[in-house]
């Protein structure tokens, strides 16, 4: 399976998860490494777009093209399970905890969660403590143009 993810440059060899670690987010609470990736370029544009001020245009970034066995194991999360909060922003603690725990059983290595920016489509959240890590590849780190209309007001 193939993934994305779009990060700052000066980040681009960095999958500890350290990031989302220092700050959470809707799918991990601050003090838990994760890595957020991606089904698509098109969804991780979107995910930047919705968390970036209106009139600046996110500049220095690149886009991780990242394999991820076809044979390994992906915790689906069922939307229908999730709590009536799970969209809401600021992020549900309801979500961070369900995260965390997919982090803290260390059971899989992906877990398949629904994007929130864009109904229908995935994010891919990845325990970088796993022993399957090691398994992942970095295929493509490519530099990123945002589409400036994306960002005016």
């Amino acid at each position: 399976m193939i993934v994305f993810r779009l990060c700052k440059k000066k980040h681009s060899s960095d999958l500890t998860g350290k990031g989302a670690e220092k700050s959470g987010g809707r799918w991990n609470s601050k003090g838990t490494a994760m890595i957020y990736t991606c089904e698509s370029r098109a969804l991780c544009t979107a995910e930047i777009a919705v968390h970036s001020p209106l009139g600046i245009v996110p500049a220095d970034y690149v886009i991780i093209t990242i394999k991820i066995p076809d044979n390994i194991e992906i915790f689906e999360l069922d939307i229908k399970n999730l709590k009536e909060d799970w969209k809401l922003f600021p992020h549900s603690h309801s979500t961070q905890l369900i995260g965390d725990k997919f982090i803290s059983e260390n059971k899989y290595f992906v877990m398949k969660v629904p994007s929130v920016v864009v109904q229908g489509d995935f994010n891919y959240l990845i325990n970088p403590f796993h022993d399957d890590f090691k398994l992942l590849k970095i295929l493509n780190i490519n530099d990123f143009e945002f589409d400036s209309r994306l960002f005016k007001r």
